[in-house]
């Protein structure tokens, strides 16, 4: 992939002469830019930073071990149905901790998405299984396979019954959400199982071969895996999950929402940690981003931003935004939906430098949904979401999320569930101080709060729901404390 062999040449020029990208060191060894940042981590939940462009190239140390099972209890051997090619492997403990530095798990995909000071439990004893199921793209380079629909399914010994399933958030891949829901649903007792949703990295938008079709394909793996870990369940413990939950960060929030819309029977809940917003009209961000996007290049006012969904209080973290994510977020997306728009300017691989890459498309900041052909209201309703889900939902959002505004997605999608008949299902909470990645609660501690402990309190809110009948508090804005352990403690009441 030429692309990302010149991003990989560009971080290393930049790094070495103390040029423009010579600021902080992010994953893989590319660097944020020094001039313009603000301080915090490069990350990307939405295709949209260095993490995601870094680390395409590499993954997990390659050349991975047979498939070996001995040492667990239940059968050695666990096809999982439909895989192309799968590995099983007994490991003395499936959370990050224990696979930190193993082809297990890839840490540098997970960059930014938690805050440092997040404290994970270890100690899961299991079986892991490694896979993919036939696709013909090959973005993911993970373990040396060069081939998507990557998927790691994790079956502890102690289990409780229950299965866990997400979709890798932004462009990131199988292992990007183990420090951030694996490894908490492991201690729990809950098989978990991941897919990296088909294609990965910036580029993802050349899968397919009509416009909408890579997004599709999300969906589409997640039910493939969801269906494929039951029957290894079934396998392994002699009898399938008990219960079934979904959740995701960003993208997989995106798929938590059209699983429990579209393929509910297979689900018995789902928690929706800032879950990206698709209609075909919108809102969606192809109707907020180029907003930000013509303010990052000095065409908006304030003004325009608070209209289209960004909210008051969150302008300090707009300048890191305008760096790292509103362009090549628009240019990435508005590839994948409307791929004539600007031919000069097809995605992010229109950049031959970092720097390129992340910045917009000028014509972005003119980008305007309504005028667009129906052809892009087509390929946008192949993903579209309609709130009617047929299971219990809770969604997370924060209050100062700089790209996905909370005014232009999650309180769209509670008026959605609510005009589908679906509201009774359905529970909203604001989180105050929260953005789209935790990683930036580091830079800005007293501004910022971590939501991934308000989405540990959710999960385990919506088990509570499901299994004993117990309503979940109504939907509410969780305050930001005054004091203690924000990094490790949400409750939701």
């Amino acid at each position: 992939m030429r692309f990302l062999r010149r991003v990989e040449r560009a971080g290393a020029r930049s790094a070495a002469d103390g040029g423009p990208l010579a600021g902080e060191e992010g994953p893989r060894g590319l660097r944020s830019p020094a001039r313009t940042r603000p301080p915090g981590p490069v990350v990307v939940l939405l295709a949209t930073t260095l993490a995601a462009v870094a680390a395409t190239g590499a993954g997990p140390a390659a050349g991975a071990d047979p498939e070996r099972g001995a040492g667990c209890a239940g059968p050695e051997r666990l096809p999982v149905p439909g895989a192309e090619h799968q590995r099983v492997v007994c490991l003395p403990d499936l959370t990050t901790a224990g696979l930190a530095g193993t082809p297990y798990t890839d840490m540098a995909d997970q960059a930014g998405l938690t805050a440092a000071g997040t404290r994970n439990p270890s100690g899961v004893p299991g079986r892991q299984v490694d896979g993919y199921f036939p696709d013909d793209s090959t973005f993911n380079t993970t373990h040396g396979w060069n081939h998507d629909a990557q998927f790691v399914i994790r079956l502890p010994e102690r289990w409780n019954g229950g299965l866990v399933v997400t979709g890798a958030p932004g462009t990131r891949k199988q292992y990007a959400t183990d420090t951030a829901v694996s490894d908490h649903v492991l201690a729990r007792g809950y098989a978990y199982a991941a897919t990296d949703k088909g294609n990965s990295t910036v580029d993802f938008h050349q899968d397919g071969k009509r416009p909408g079709d890579a997004v599709a394909e999300w969906n589409r793996r997640t039910t493939e895996l969801t269906r494929a870990a039951k029957k290894v369940m079934a396998q392994r413990y002699g009898r399938a999950p008990r219960r079934t939950y979904v959740t995701g960060v960003s993208n997989g929030g995106y798929l938590t929402r059209w699983q429990l819309e579209n393929r509910p029977e297979l689900y018995d809940g789902g928690v929706d940690w800032e879950g990206s917003l698709w209609t075909a009209d919108g809102p969606s961000l192809l109707t907020s981003l180029p907003t930000a996007v013509a303010h990052g290049i000095g065409a908006a006012d304030d003004r325009a931003m608070y209209r289209a969904g960004f909210a008051r209080g969150s302008e300090f973290l707009w300048e890191y935004h305008r760096t790292a994510y509103w362009g090549v977020t628009q240019k990435t997306y508005r590839a994948e939906f409307d791929p004539s728009y600007d031919p000069a300017c097809p995605g992010a691989s229109a950049g031959s430098t970092v720097e390129e890459i992340l910045a917009p498309c000028a014509s972005d900041a003119r980008y305007d949904l309504e005028r667009r052909p129906a052809s892009v209201r087509r390929a946008l309703g192949k993903v579209a979401l309609t709130g009617r889900i047929g299971k219990p939902l809770l969604t997370l959002h924060g209050d100062l999320d700089t790209l996905l505004p909370l005014a232009a997605d999650s309180a769209v999608y509670r008026r959605m569930t609510d005009r589908a008949g679906a509201g009774r299902l359905h529970r909203f909470y604001t989180v105050a101080g929260g953005t789209h990645t935790d990683g930036l609660y580091d830079s800005h501690p007293d501004r910022l709060r971590p939501i991934l402990p308000c989405h540990r309190s959710a999960f385990d809110a919506l088990t509570a729901w499901v299994e004993r009948g117990t309503p979940p508090p109504a939907d509410r804005t969780v305050a930001r404390p005054a004091g203690g352990d924000v990094v490790n403690s949400c409750p939701l009441r």
